[in-house]
């Protein structure tokens, strides 16, 4: 298989090219896109070979291009659509962060390319846009989060009518021992300290308020079909167990696996096969010893209360969360704000924002720089 990569610098992308290099008689990278970690970026172009690469500026592309004659180089969100739609590759992997994902990953869905979804704000933002596209284009949409992977593994074999509900599992990130009044003094260091999972900086503190999860419930809602009364969430430290489906029998049927992301990652590169991973140390329960799992309290976590607020809103509600929770995000990492001002700029942009039902693609990137600018202006 043929990929093409976007965001191959991040935590996603580097645990893809693992993959990739685990098994380079199935895939190979032909393209693939990265910021502006030159240096990284270098080793990853001189170990995979692409034939085309994006950054994120004309002068990082001016300077790769001296070391890499061979390769042809774009920059900005034109090259994120060209290696997104590059003629050579069957299939877009897109590991990018934030709703820069959005406007790539419609452009490969038009060229019928199968989409490997990791970048969880493209069907945030404009959910619906995305759905009805790969349903025009007949592509293959799979995800690449862990839980929504354990979700569509948890669905194979089985008929979607017979569905009653999913069950999101979440660790409660770095702060779920902490009270609301102990939240008020948490340092960033404290945040980035994730218990389980090794993440980039902004998942790692997405993580923190739950907003990620918070996020995955409106992915999921798009990705599965479900009404949001039909999506729940649960507290599991170990994660252990990925994500479940509750059948209208009342079977339940959940993914366990370590909590590695080269397993949803592989999953939907070979889909719907699978091949061998190489653990540091096999996964055993028995080692685990016991799961737990607790009720999500909604007044503790905020963000997620916020969320299914605006997953239920809907229209151009989740693009105001999200890009308010980005900009919030990118304060918090460079210490302007608290970490629950992070919240609370979300809520304060919510408030503001009047409501567009069915938002076109030209409206919502318009609604998303007018918040950013609304929530940047708050700081």
């Amino acid at each position: 298989m043929k990929i093409s990569l976007l965001g191959a610098t991040g935590s996603v992308g580097v645990q893809t090219l693992a993959v990739v290099r685990q098994h380079p008689a199935a895939f190979q990278i032909v393209a693939l896109a990265f910021g502006s970690n030159i240096q990284k970026g270098a080793q990853i172009i001189r170990e995979f070979s692409p034939e085309i690469v994006s950054v994120a500026t004309k002068d990082i592309a001016r300077q790769l291009a001296h070391q890499f004659p061979t390769v042809t180089f774009y920059h900005g969100m034109a090259g994120l659509i060209e290696v997104a739609t590059f003629h050579k590759s069957t299939m877009l992997v897109n590991a990018i962060l934030g709703s820069r994902g959005l406007l790539p990953t419609l452009r490969a869905i038009e060229s019928h390319k199968t989409i490997a979804l990791a970048n969880k704000e493209t069907l945030v933002t404009a959910g619906h846009l995305v759905m009805d596209a790969v349903k025009k284009h007949n592509v293959t949409l799979l995800p690449v989060d862990s839980e929504h992977s354990a979700i569509f593994q948890s669905l194979q074999g089985n008929s979607k009518r017979a569905v009653d509900s999913i069950l999101l599992t979440a660790s409660g990130g770095s702060f779920r021992d902490k009270t609301r009044e102990q939240l008020a003094n948490v340092t960033l260091a404290d945040a980035l300290n994730h218990p389980n999972w090794a993440m980039g900086p902004k998942i790692t503190i997405d993580s923190a308020t739950l907003f990620n999860k918070g996020l995955e419930v409106i992915e999921a809602h798009w990705l599965f079909g479900l009404p949001y009364d039909k999506i729940n969430v649960t507290i599991h430290r170990e994660s252990i167990i990925h994500s479940c489906v509750n059948y209208v029998d009342g079977s339940m049927i959940a993914q366990m696996g370590a909590p590695d992301m080269r397993l949803p990652i592989q999953y939907a590169l070979t889909y719907p096969n699978r091949l061998p991973i190489s653990y540091d140390e096999p996964f055993d329960l028995n080692k685990i010893g016991q799961l737990s799992f607790e009720a999500v309290d909604m007044k503790r976590f905020r963000a997620l209360y916020l969320s299914y607020e605006a997953g239920k809103t809907g229209g151009s509600m989740p693009t105001v969360l999200n890009a308010a929770n980005e900009v919030a995000v990118e304060a918090f990492l460079t210490k302007k704000i608290s970490f629950l001002d992070i919240e609370n700029l979300v809520e304060k942009a919510m408030l503001a924002h009047s409501i567009i039902k069915n938002p076109e693609l030209e409206t919502i990137l318009a609604i998303e720089t007018e918040t950013r600018q609304r929530v940047t202006s708050w700081l």
